[in-house]
């Protein structure tokens, strides 16, 4: 069924990259050879913003997509919340896949574990910003990580304190540095004031920005190649069973977020799909499970062929976890969405070297910060 865009989907849903606020960091960011968080640090959960989404009635695959309901952003550890969601329309697909096989699963799972990354960033003490916890995902051998723009918004403030380090491994250890290779720029300036907001709320539309490894933090080289999970080009089918992966923290002490932050690997199967234009599958909808918590955004969702075709947004957040709701938007929305933002095919960007990627995103750095620090205490 379609749902008005200023109607709230079955109250409040949060979009999943756990928000947490560490109460007082010090002014001096940590250093990448540390633990990611002080061990004197105190982690404080925060609710999730609201997420209202777009509604267009259910429809066949030929029909026009549902806008995704409203759904708030989820981080943990240490994030500031994320602006309330939007879910777009809803659309059924008639067509129902073959069952996998256990290998399928065992294989997909292997890899979404190996790909995926933790992204933790730290305000300074007195800033009136919110250090964050979310998650990521490689997809492309070079470390290229695909994550929330509610997440890397952060990774833009690097000259007012703000330290980010990319974490990986079970439990999760600093392991990188990366930088920004793009932002949705349109999501940034709808959602500029959320960093110091208390409630930010939004729906997954632009929802999305791309880091690339710079660095090691640790003694240990940079790999040759990074464990990843290639990003599909079609959209998912509706009841597709999938693979969901993310570093949910909702349940932990502050102290077991900086120590013992475990990947969340959970089986499900997409209950909805949803657009944000007509036609198109942008968003789809997973039921309740371990990782609908905060700290999942920008966790990833993939199939049985072992492809990413989608990366968390939004989720609600009360409740049993298995009676919430979980959202991500999907690889064909973002790879769509890329180009119309800058008028090439994602697929180039992946193809560049980091280094020409980083240099490239510099000269957008300056304008797309001013738009964040304009909303700063």
């Amino acid at each position: 069924m379609r749902m008005n865009r200023s109607t709230p989907y079955l109250g409040i849903i949060a979009m999943l990259a756990a928000v947490f606020f560490i109460a007082m960091l010090s002014d001096a960011p940590p250093t990448p050879q540390k633990s990611s968080v002080g061990t004197t640090t105190p982690i404080v959960v925060v609710s999730e913003p609201e997420v209202v989404s777009p509604s267009k009635p259910e429809a066949t695959t030929t029909s026009p997509v549902a806008k995704p309901p409203a759904v708030s952003h989820i981080e943990k550890t240490v994030a500031p919340k994320v602006p309330e969601v939007v879910p777009a329309h809803p659309v059924t697909a008639p067509v129902t896949p073959p069952a996998p096989t256990e290998e399928m699963f065992d294989a997909s799972a292997l890899a979404l574990r190996d790909a995926l990354v933790n992204i933790i960033c730290y305000a300074p003490q007195g800033s009136g910003l919110h250090s964050i916890s979310g998650s990521g995902v490689f997809i492309d051998s070079k470390g290229i990580i695909l994550t929330n723009a509610h997440i890397a918004q952060s990774f833009l403030l690097s000259d007012h304190g703000v330290f980010c380090v990319v974490r990986s491994g079970s439990p999760a250890r600093d392991k990188y540095e990366a930088a920004l290779i793009h932002i949705s720029s349109p999501w940034i300036r709808a959602n500029a004031a959320t960093l110091t907001q208390d409630a930010p709320t939004g729906n997954g539309e632009y929802d999305f920005a791309l880091l690339a490894v710079t660095k090691s933090v640790t003694s240990a080289p940079l790999p040759s190649q990074f464990p990843f999970v290639p990003l599909a080009q079609t959209p998912p089918l509706s009841g597709a069973p999938v693979t969901i992966a993310s570093y949910g923290a909702q349940f932990l002490e502050a102290s077991q977020v900086r120590s013992a932050l475990f990947p969340t690997i959970v089986f499900g199967s997409i209950k909805k799909v949803f657009t944000f234009a007509t036609n198109t599958v942008d968003v789809f909808s997973l039921g309740g499970s371990a990782a609908a918590q905060e700290g999942s955004s920008g966790g990833g969702i993939s199939d049985t062929t072992g492809t990413l075709i989608g990366t968390i947004t939004t989720s609600t957040v009360t409740g049993p976890t298995d009676t919430r709701t979980l959202s991500a938007i999907t690889a064909s929305y973002i790879r769509a969405e890329y180009a119309n933002e800058t008028g090439k095919a994602l697929d180039l960007l992946l193809a560049a070297p980091t280094v020409t990627s980083i240099s490239g995103f510099v000269p957008q750095i300056a304008t797309l910060e001013a738009l964040l620090v304009a909303h700063l205490p």
